[in-house]
């Protein structure tokens, strides 16, 4: 978060995590820069030369846009790829590239993903060249950080919702939280989704699945024989899919914050928001230590302390000097994204103290370092592309499966509770043009897989450190456990030692011995 005290963390993404659905596995593309021959058309974009050149341009909100140009050094392109692998002379999309060149002799590229699903990958390679400045990864690699198509600046990018939408709250697509969602309004969002994103045919093709195919033009055009990839939390199922999908073109995953494979949507949430409400508790007891606690003195008591103070912004938000409201949903969800690292517990207890002195100005600073929003109010497109991709991974409810979900997660997690009931939960992919494509479980019997790395924090709120054992064992890779309370760590540069395996990895492919463990 960019509002942590300096010099401990550097500033987080939104990473929230995806689900899992109906399995359908299209074609795969073949290694070595060559198409399957059941796809014979689809060789032009194995083909296509990749011209880098300035950033100037490729940045929505202007936060982005100086983190993209901070180094003349940087050098962006798009890549084009097809909507409809199955249609592969039908319309194209473009995935926007940011290179940060090798400073040494060179290995190949290393692809990085941040998660979301709806996370741009430029700013992380724009970032990885700041975090490890000094790193034998980025001597030995280009940093190749790609907008996933829907994301960022790939064109088309998904765009649903205007910027005072996504201020006023009216851009919900979530279950948690206070509001409903009725049967129009779902219908209405979808509409409005694919009449500012090229289509319904765009949002049909959207998924992960897709996008591990990009992932292998993407190897292709960048020269590289094998991948070598870094993805966070949601990354991490990227990073598993083009594993179970093109097992024979790895070389290298480091996969940090793991996506459990094996779990639907439903079981994935309710142990996600377990997890949440693990690391509200930890943060209260954190909190009763401190003077003048706005949790109180006794920790087990700060859940309903915390209702008593956010419940009432339900129907008395607090207005702060910019015109936006702080209501339930906008102090609780800065609370959630606080919880992603503990650095930025100190700045969520100013927050909530805040609150009972009618201001809401910390709280924001958090949602809008979380989210992206810019000085001028404009956001990337986070929240439209995460609830895009997520529409064609997840599995659907009904809206009696979706009340329900919202019952069960108010009670793992009383701290996200309004208080007014779970009814009026709709699933806002209910009326999507196209069914889910990721399938579940995923990634289980590849064969041929090289050593992969997966690394899982003990105190991850999001993405739990069962997760991670899963993973890794699904995988067949090495598990390097990290004592600590944040969520995700490889891209940090928190850890000097979690730093010095993923290095050993990457460049020497050398993974951590059975049992390695780190400190934050």
């Amino acid at each position: 978060m960019r509002v942590s005290p300096p010099g401990r963390r550097r500033p987080l993404l939104p990473r929230l995590l995806a689900g899992a659905a109906v399995f359908v596995l299209l074609p795969a593309l073949g290694a070595c820069g060559r198409a399957d021959s059941a796809q014979p058309s689809a060789q032009k974009f194995y083909d296509q030369k990749v011209s880098f050149g300035p950033c100037t341009g490729y940045a929505k909100t202007s936060t982005d846009d100086k983190a993209v140009t901070a180094d003349p050094a940087f050098q962006c392109a798009r890549v084009e790829v097809p909507v409809d692998y199955q249609d592969p002379d039908g319309p194209t999309m473009r995935i926007a590239l940011l290179k940060v060149p090798a400073r040494g002799e060179r290995i190949g590229s290393l692809l990085l993903n941040p998660g979301g699903p709806g996370g741009p990958g430029m700013g992380m390679a724009a970032l990885g060249a700041k975090t490890f400045a000094n790193s034998p990864v980025t001597e030995r690699f280009d940093l190749i950080g790609f907008d996933p198509r829907g994301v960022g600046a790939s064109t088309p990018a998904v765009d649903c919702f205007s910027d005072a939408e996504l201020d006023t709250g009216k851009a919900a697509t979530v279950t948690v939280g206070y509001g409903t969602l009725t049967e129009q309004d779902s219908r209405r969002t979808v509409e409005r989704c694919a009449e500012g994103s090229g289509g319904k045919n765009v949002l049909a093709h959207l998924g992960t699945r897709d996008a591990a195919r990009d992932m292998d033009i993407l190897r292709a055009v960048l020269g590289d024989e094998k991948l070598s990839f870094l993805g966070q939390s949601y990354g991490t199922r990227l990073g598993a899919v083009y594993a179970e999908m093109f097992p024979q073109n790895v070389r290298a995953l480091v996969l940090d914050g793991a996506v459990d494979p094996s779990l639907g949507t439903v079981e994935r949430r309710i142990l996600q928001f377990t997890s949440f409400q693990r690391s509200f508790d930890v943060m209260a007891a954190d909190c009763a230590t401190r003077p003048d606690c706005p949790l109180g003195t006794d920790p087990a008591k700060a859940t309903e302390v915390f209702q008593s103070i956010v419940r009432p912004l339900i129907d008395q938000p607090i207005t702060v000097a910019d015109g936006r409201k702080l209501d339930f949903n906008a102090a609780y969800g800065a609370v959630t994204a606080g919880l992603y690292d503990s650095a930025v517990w100190p700045v969520l207890f100013k927050g909530i103290a805040e609150i009972k002195a009618g201001h809401g100005e910390t709280l924001f600073k958090v949602s809008d370092a979380f989210g992206g929003r810019d000085p001028e109010g404009h956001y990337p497109n986070f929240t439209e592309a995460t609830y895009a991709i997520n529409c064609l991974d997840e599995q659907r409810n009904t809206p009696a499966q979706e009340v329900d979900l919202k019952r069960r997660i108010q009670q793992v997690a009383p701290f996200t509770d309004s208080g007014r009931g779970p009814e009026g939960a709709r699933d806002p992919c209910e009326f999507w043009p196209a069914e889910p494509t990721l399938g579940y479980p995923y990634a289980a019997g590849i064969e041929g897989l090289p050593a992969t790395l997966t690394i899982s924090v003990t105190g991850d709120p999001s993405t739990p450190y069962s997760g991670g054992v899963k993973l890794a064992e699904t995988l067949g890779g090495a598990l390097l456990s990290v004592e600590g309370e944040q969520h995700t760590v490889a891209f940090s540069g928190a850890s000097p030692c979690v730093n010095q395996a993923v290095a050993d990895y990457l460049v020497d492919l050398k993974t951590p011995a059975e049992g390695a463990r780190c400190t934050l």
